[in-house]
């Protein structure tokens, strides 16, 4: 829901607007129902709006509280605003209009930062203070919703997207050398505050920043999972633990249904989003609107998993859409890919998900999605074989089956002035298996990933790929209450079947087996696991571009080899290693970065 952008001054001079206008209109895909701009003078916020509650001009961005002297722009959803409302308007506060901007308005001015406590849902939000001139911005626990910052002793812009950040000028086309080794180390994810940009920050996840009028600032993260055995939970039996999970997790459906408009489900056919769909049966929902997408096969691999969204589909009863998306449409949908992209993003899901997205915005704004359930209830191959070892010991084996390559290889695909002399994705997984709080080692690797690779990797893909379409996806596997509850869980319950053990026995009631227990499946795009044709064409014309050559990011020799071969190079977890080198180059070109 929507896109914001700003800019505050240090210097004394006034704001310049025309750069926050051009940081809005870059995001105009977010938010294609409305827009809005605010200044005054070192300050200046812009927004562009998707419509999702309160729908009337009275919900328009940036809201500017002339009464608590408080400017607000915001990104996401208040899935409890209407509680928030009722226990602020007792306590006094006065609401003029009717949406969950307006709560965190007068919520900030209740509570201070510490207003994210009380908030349940995604957000990134931005809040002026019009008397001291203190910019406060907050992102949500999970990091569902993105905000980027960049800045000098002058002054700070931050938007939704880095390319808004681009679009506004002034940011540096210099490679961070740390970031570009995760990307290669971590298939594409960057952890926060780095982008692959050196210019450019994210705020992370679960953190609420406050900048003074002069410039100093201050960040507090206000939330992180504890993965460790809380003894309030210590004489719960399984059948205890099931039913509680299973509680929350119908708050957490039941939540995501919060809106003035309609609200459907992105049904892939796997376990996670079936569930959805039949958590929401189970509460009484009715011709629920379901989208599944297919593409056609390649390379011996299917492109559709639409034998096990039909079973959901029919059983539920919902008004079902089958997308099957023909050869000559996934071209051209790479490059639009690419462009949505906040930043590189390896996966080949990245266009399923664009293109599912443009044909479900022809039918609703708002969809659920499974995305995180892997993450939070241990759902990958790479988390059993770390059930008997050592969480001391854990690093090597963790990286073993994550990591896409050795630093050694890394520096073996670069050019040498990109080569970074330590192994820094490695030191940085050591020192998060190190923080305190995990009690085992699968409980270290599923904090890593719930709280690090889940956020810049699927939540950031489904983010930017429904978005772009003024598409807003909720996941209720990321509601903040049910990781806490599902981190505080025993690893073996999780691990069990095979993995989402929990998960898949609370569905055994509501939902067919065959759904149940399939092995684990994706969105498939075969012709871009398998490259060829038109595809390698483009990867080749990439890669040899002259804007490509100039920067000299990946070893020529390497290049070559790699398109004389391009499907006999994989990394550990199966991505196409070419691609992945390849879409850094469409992602940067794209982008204007030179």
């Amino acid at each position: 829901m929507c896109g914001l952008s700003g800019e505050l001054r240090f210097d004394g001079a006034a704001a310049d607007v025309d750069a926050v206008v051009r940081m809005a209109e870059r995001m105009r895909p977010r938010g294609p129902d409305a827009s809005g701009v605010w200044a005054s003078g070192p300050v200046a916020f812009g927004h562009r709006r998707l419509k999702i509650i309160d729908l009337s001009e009275r919900g328009s961005q940036p809201m500017v509280d002339s009464e608590l002297g408080l400017t607000s722009v915001f990104n996401g959803c208040i899935y409890n605003y209407r509680e928030l409302r009722e226990e602020l308007t007792a306590q006094g506060y006065r609401f003029f209009s009717a949406s969950d901007t307006e709560v965190i308005g007068k919520a900030y001015h209740r509570w201070g930062t510490r207003c994210v406590d009380h908030l349940a849902g995604m957000f990134a939000f931005a809040v002026h203070e019009r008397d001291t001139g203190r910019l406060v911005l907050g992102r949500d626990r999970l990091g569902i919703k993105p905000l980027y910052v960049t800045g000098n002793s002058a002054r700070l812009r931050f938007a939704s997207t880095l390319p808004a950040l681009l679009a506004a000028g002034g940011v540096s086309g210099e490679i961070d050398l740390v970031a570009l080794h995760h990307y290669l180390s971590f298939h594409s994810v960057v952890p926060a505050p780095r982008t692959i940009l050196r210019d450019v920050r994210k705020l992370p996840a679960a953190t609420v920043r406050t900048i003074e009028a002069d410039g100093s600032s201050t960040d507090e993260l206000y939330w992180r999972p504890d993965f460790s055995r809380d003894p309030a939970y210590a004489g719960w039996s399984e059948e205890d633990w099931r039913e509680a999970i299973g509680e929350r997790l119908r708050t957490a459906v039941r939540r995501r249904m919060v809106a003035d408009v309609g609200v459907g489900v992105l049904l892939s056919g796997g376990l996670d989003s079936s569930l959805i769909v039949a958590l929401l049966a189970e509460a009484g929902q009715s011709g629920l609107a379901t989208f599944s997408v297919g593409f056609e096969a390649a390379g011996g691999e299917s492109g559709d998993e639409f034998a096990y969204s039909d079973v959901i589909a029919a059983h539920f009863g919902t008004d079902h859409h089958q997308i099957r998306v023909a050869s000559e449409r996934l071209l051209p949908a790479i490059d639009r890919a690419v462009a949505s992209m906040s930043e590189p993003m390896v996966s080949h899901d990245c266009v399923a998900f664009h293109l599912l997205s443009q044909e479900v915005s022809r039918h609703v704004k708002v969809v659920q999605s499974g995305q995180g359930a892997d993450e939070v209830f241990a759902g990958y191959s790479w988390y059993p074989p770390l059930a008997g070892v050592r969480r001391d010991e854990a690093v090597e084996d963790y990286l073993r089956v994550f990591a896409d390559r050795s630093h050694a290889a890394i520096n073996a695909v670069l050019e040498p002035e990109y080569a970074l002399g330590t192994d820094a994705s490695r030191a940085f997984v050591t020192a998060h298996f190190a923080e305190p709080g995990a009690a085992s080692a699968v409980d270290a690797a599923l904090r890593i990933d719930s709280t690090v690779m889940l956020v810049e990797d699927p939540v950031k893909r489904v983010d930017n790929m429904t978005m772009a379409s003024g598409l807003e996806a909720r996941t209720p596997f990321l509601d903040h209450e049910l990781v806490e509850l599902a981190a505080a869980c025993p690893p073996g319950l999780k691990l069990a079947s095979g993995g989402k053990g929990i998960l898949k026995d609370i569905g055994r009631p509501i939902m067919p087996a065959e759904v149940i227990d399939r092995p684990k499946g994706y969105f498939p795009v075969p012709a871009i696991r398998h490259l060829s044709g038109v595809y390698l064409d483009r990867v080749r014309e990439s890669l040899t571009d002259p804007v490509a050559k100039a920067r000299g990011l990946f070893r020529a020799d390497w290049v070559e080899a790699m398109l004389a071969a391009p499907n006999d190079n994989r990394t550990t977890l199966g991505a196409n290693a070419l691609w992945q080198a390849a879409l850094l180059e469409m992602w940067l070109q794209t982008q204007g970065v030179s």
